[in-house]
């Protein structure tokens, strides 16, 4: 999930480079929402792997 938010961050730069507006912005939000999805999940899965053990 991390390599998607990556993709979707460098598509954003692209686009901003290139200056497509409202891709840039939708592909950075894209990038944000799965980055903090991926850093929730990992965070849990911390959680649960202490508790395991």
């Amino acid at each position: 999930m991390l390599h998607y938010a990556l993709i979707f961050f460098i598509v954003a730069l692209v686009a901003a480079l290139f200056g497509f507006g409202g891709l840039a912005a939708s592909a950075a939000g894209i990038a944000k929402v799965l980055f903090f999805v991926f850093l929730a999940l990992t965070i849990a899965s911390f959680v649960l792997g202490l508790f395991k053990r």
